[in-house]
């Protein structure tokens, strides 16, 4: 059965955890809110996984040794926890946000940091992605650690109280907010769940008894990856087709902003889900070890994938001062030979990086669902790079629907959007979907249609 979110107590949740935001307001600029609170949830997250695992170790010790002492019991369970066979990451203090809090505030910023520096080389690789260290000290002299951290030492964030897809519901909410809080408009639009399994729906994954794998190049905090895997389990009949799913399919992403990489990763990281891997990069460049910035780390000469999905920024900008047209014009013979679009909107460019990595259709072929604005679809007149790469798409006869959402179902943007579906395995079926946001009435114009049937 699939997994409803509970939509009254997540919006409780998230205006609780605004409110921390907005106790920032005269002390941080509104860009800078998601600096401060998105770091403490996951903190928060990962310390409730790993009070919860040091309790059950504890009683599972006493079962076994009832004569332990208080202070031989604590130390064997802080060396279990320290086993990395044990537990996917740790914490080498006895620190957690309450007795940070509790003890002598003249101390708070030396003990808080200890805390962070206990952790983990992976949870800290997690606070460096979000540069946290930083930001502590920023806290520390606007007088704002206190009230953050008291806050958040009793919140209850532990995967046995939010889900993975709640607490990705959460995120994302909040990423929301503080786009709409900073006045941003950087084409972020986070993807509603309803549309992750529409999408994962008409892709029509299947569980089989091999290797199987999905693939997204701008995965932001992983929802997308984590919801296609999610909602493939659900469907799984058998327990023995969830072990399939479970053992076979991989996911593999890339993301750009090291805030929502750090956010995925600590997902990953509580799920300890090995079938996974998201690195920091732009995937629209070619990867280069000696390069301050990195670039795709999936490459087409080495990786092809099944399956691909993606909601890539809109309008993104990839040419002029602030771009990096010349590292992608590195690929122009090759993964663009088909064209480049116009340096303001980047959405082709990925388009043609999912294009590049699919399987040959002798090997299985792949399917493709990405959403993209209507830009794709209009811009550029004959000949210009959009009409080139949309004649090479159809003369490949790749295209197989294209499907309308409705107007207001991303929750920050009103401008209609769509999702194209390629294949280069076989024709898709003809069909019908509709797709309703969570939280609208069936009244509203929620239909999302099936636009081309067949052949294009």
């Amino acid at each position: 059965m699939a997994l409803s979110l509970n939509k009254p107590k997540l919006d409780n949740l998230a205006g609780d955890i605004w409110k921390s935001a907005e106790r920032l307001r005269g002390k941080f600029k509104a860009y800078e809110y998601q600096s401060v609170i998105l770091p403490i949830i996951v903190i928060r997250r990962l310390e409730c996984v790993l009070l919860a695992w040091r309790e059950a170790r504890r009683a599972e010790v006493l079962a076994r040794r009832p004569q332990l002492t208080e202070p031989q019991l604590a130390k064997l369970v802080k060396e279990l926890e320290l086993n990395p066979q044990q537990t996917p990451f740790s914490n080498k203090t006895s620190w957690t946000l309450r007795k940070v809090y509790e003890e002598d505030h003249a101390l708070l910023e030396a003990n808080f940091r200890a805390y962070i520096n206990g952790f983990s080389k992976n949870v800290d690789d997690i606070v460096e992605h979000f540069n946290y260290r930083a930001t502590i000290g920023t806290m520390v002299k606007n007088n704002r650690l206190a009230p953050i951290l008291n806050q958040y030492k009793e919140l209850d964030l532990g995967p046995d109280h939010l889900s993975g897809l709640e607490m990705g519901y959460i995120y994302e909410e909040m990423l929301r907010r503080f786009s709409e809080q900073s006045g941003e408009e950087a084409g972020e639009h986070f993807t509603p769940r309803e549309v992750v399994r529409l999408m994962v729906d008409l892709l029509e994954i299947p569980i089989r008894e091999r290797h199987f794998s999905i693939y997204d190049p701008a995965a932001g905090s992983g929802g997308m990856l984590s919801v296609a895997k999610e909602h493939l389990l659900d469907r799984a009949a058998t327990a023995e087709e969830r072990q399939r799913v479970e053992k076979f399919l991989t996911v593999h992403g890339q993301e750009l902003s090291p805030t929502n990489y750090a956010v995925c990763q600590a997902d990953l990281l509580i799920k300890n889900d090995k079938q996974a891997t998201v690195f920091l990069g732009n995937s629209l460049i070619p990867h280069d070890r000696y390069s301050r910035d990195p670039g795709d780390q999936w490459p087409e000469t080495k990786w092809r994938f099944n399956r691909m999905l993606s909601n890539p920024p809109f309008g993104v900008t990839w040419g002029g001062k602030d771009g990096y047209e010349a590292e992608a014009r590195r690929l122009e013979t090759t993964r663009y030979r088909a064209g480049m679009p116009r340096v303001n909107d980047g959405a082709l460019l990925f388009l043609q990086t999912m294009l590049a990595k699919m399987v040959a259709p002798a090997d299985g072929g792949s399917r493709i669902a990405v959403i993209f604005n209507g830009s794709p679809l209009s811009n550029g007149d004959c000949g210009s790079g959009e009409s080139e790469i949309r004649r090479w798409i159809l003369e490949n006869d790749w295209l197989a629907a294209i499907v309308i959402l409705p107007d207001q179902i991303f929750y920050n943007t009103g401008i209609f959007t769509y999702i194209w579906l390629l294949r280069n395995d076989h024709a898709y079926p003809v069909a019908c979907q509709t797709v309703t946001r969570a939280d609208e009435p069936t009244s509203r114009n929620t239909t999302a249609r099936r636009l081309v049937a067949g052949r294009l």
